[in-house]
Parts: C-alpha cells; sequence; structure tokens
C-alpha cells in the first residue's frame, strides 16, 4: 500500500500555488507544518479541494488520510467554495441561549440559504461556529471576518445589506 505520492508538483499552473509552496518550504517542509499549509492553501483559493490536499501530502510527505483528517477536524477549514461574503453566526451556549438560533433563522429567511451553505448566485456563506470565546458580546457573528456582538435579527440583517451595498 501506497501512503506518499512520488511527484510534488502544484495541480495546476496558478501563481497562487507559488504562494503556498513557499510557505511549505519556509516552514522546512516538516510534517508539522501541515496546518500552516491547510491555511495557506485556504487563504490562496478561498476553500480545500482534493487536488490541493493531495499536493500538502505529498510535499510534506503526510498520507492523505491524515491530511483529510484535520482538514475536516478544525471548523476553520471548508472543502467546498465559499460566497463572495461569510456570515459565520456563533452557535455556542451563550449564543445560542442569547439568540443565536433567531440570528440563523432570519439570515437563512432572507437570503434563501441553509446554514453551512452558500447562496445560488455565489454572494453569501452562512456558516455556524461552536464558539468565538467572546461569550460577553452574545448573540454574534463574523460577516468577512469582522466580529459583531450584541445582535439583533434585524441588526445583522442591516449589516449584511451594507456589506453587500458597499461591495457593489
Amino acid at each position: 500500500m501506497r501512503l506518499y505520492f512520488d511527484a510534488v508538483n502544484p495541480p495546476s499552473d496558478d501563481k497562487r500555488w507559488k504562494t503556498v509552496a513557499a510557505t511549505m518550504r519556509k516552514l522546512g517542509n516538516s510534517r508539522n507544518a501541515l496546518i500552516e499549509a491547510l491555511h495557506s492553501v485556504q487563504q490562496a483559493f478561498g476553500y480545500l479541494d482534493k487536488p490541493g490536499l493531495t499536493f500538502v501530502a505529498a510535499t510534506l510527505r503526510i498520507p492523505l488520510s491524515k491530511v483529510m483528517g484535520v482538514a475536516t477536524f478544525y471548523q476553520f477549514f471548508t472543502l467546498k467554495p465559499q460566497g463572495r461574503h461569510s456570515c459565520v453566526v456563533c452557535t455556542g451556549t451563550a449564543c445560542h441561549i442569547q439568540g443565536a438560533p433567531a440570528l440563523l433563522k432570519s439570515v437563512s429567511d432572507a437570503y434563501h440559504v441553509k446554514p453551512e451553505s452558500t447562496t445560488a448566485d455565489g454572494e453569501l456563506s452562512l456558516l455556524t461556529a461552536r464558539c468565538f470565546g467572546t461569550c460577553g458580546t452574545a448573540p454574534l457573528a463574523a460577516v468577512d471576518g469582522a466580529m459583531l456582538g450584541w445582535l439583533t435579527p434585524e441588526s445583522l440583517q442591516q449589516y449584511l445589506r451594507e456589506v453587500q451595498d458597499h461591495a457593489a
């Protein structure tokens, strides 16, 4: 049974692979660089696909099953393309008690998207996270990386409209 790949070639000629490869080289192409390498791929391409995971496995000489295990264990990583904008609603205990379900329902209804998926037009991904560690501002969400606390369904809707209007 073969656990490693012989060739360590990027999946395509896309210049973003040079950045990913440089990150792994900078970290010594070490097995210990796995999480950083996955972050680099996701930052460059927006998500982790099978060719990208295979490239990381081959370059770091780690079985693909281990790379997949790490990529699926950590909630930060995503295996499918995300929308132009993202809304990540915290579903931890404090946020749940303070209204996270209402936030999710509001966004889901307004944008016709289910949690953990992306709108048909590719504009918005609605995601959840177990905890952001800022329970004192519950309920909260991160929209395009900006942390927003003490949200109501209305205030989250308003912020999403502003983000989308600004990007247009």
